[in-house]
């Protein structure tokens, strides 16, 4: 066998333990939470993951399902995408005007390390229930994105650079080749932590402030009932949608990025 071929069969054995381990897991976890839920027998501390399940073939039966995802996906997307272009944008400010990284560190430090919950009670104050989520979620996904892509350009190969400027390559070739290529990693890695960490904040946000036609409503009146099955339902629902974000959110920016 080819040392090709080895390296491709071995690849492939350790993609299927991977998956193997990962479903075993899953499993195992799905049972010992069956066995407390059994185990409790109380309903409203703890349903069963096959309480669960049957909810879940019947929650698009509640009224204006799909607006109630609409409203809460549509705002914290919204609220993901404005942080990414402005993460962005002050990253290459602060690399180009040092003084711009040093005016903005103490605003990054302070979003970085305030709860979620803080910020919520504050916004409420000034903004409408209706638009906490957007900002929110923009606000914690900005100083992730700045302080990624900043690295990556602090990191970029000099020699490149130089090779650059010796031969007079336009800004654009510059950017695609000696910038992008340096950042591309950074922020990859970046949109897939900020991408679950807007979703959280943002159905977080919707708990507090609690605008009508939203998840995090529908989550607050759950706990508000004392309907676990239902809490647990929406929680799934919410978890699903930021995987499939973040998987959608990562694809994208490896094809752009990495295409060059």
């Amino acid at each position: 066998m080819s040392l090709e071929k080895k390296n491709n069969h071995t690849i492939t054995k350790n993609a299927v333990f991977a998956i193997t381990g990962r479903v075993i897991s899953v499993l195992a976890a799905l049972l010992a939470w069956q066995f407390l839920a059994t185990y409790i027998h109380q309903k409203i501390l703890l349903v069963t993951p096959v309480d669960v399940i049957k909810r879940l073939t019947t929650i698009h039966e509640v009224p204006d399902f799909m607006r109630l995802v609409w409203f809460s996906a549509s705002h914290i997307m919204g609220g993901f995408f404005i942080g990414l272009a402005l993460g962005i944008i002050l990253a290459v400010v602060s690399y180009c005007f040092h003084w711009v990284e040093v005016m903005l560190w103490p605003w990054m430090a302070m979003i970085k390390s305030v709860p979620v919950a803080s910020f919520v009670v504050i916004c409420i104050i000034w903004l409408k229930s209706d638009n906490l989520s957007v900002f929110i979620s923009f606000l914690i996904v900005v100083p992730v994105i700045y302080k990624n892509v900043l690295m990556g350009l602090k990191n970029k190969d000099d020699k490149m650079e130089e090779a650059a400027r010796v031969f007079k390559v336009s800004l654009l070739k510059k950017i695609r080749y000696v910038y992008v290529p340096a950042v591309a990693p950074f922020l990859i890695s970046a949109c897939e932590i900020s991408a679950g960490m807007a979703w959280k904040a943002g159905v977080a946000a919707e708990i507090i402030g609690t605008p009508a036609g939203s998840v995090g409503h529908m989550i607050y009146l759950s706990k508000m009932y004392l309907d676990t099955d239902d809490l647990l339902a929406w929680t799934v629902i919410i978890v699903l949608l930021s995987v499939i974000f973040e998987k959608l959110v990562v694809a994208v920016a490896k094809c752009i990025l990495e295409s060059n």
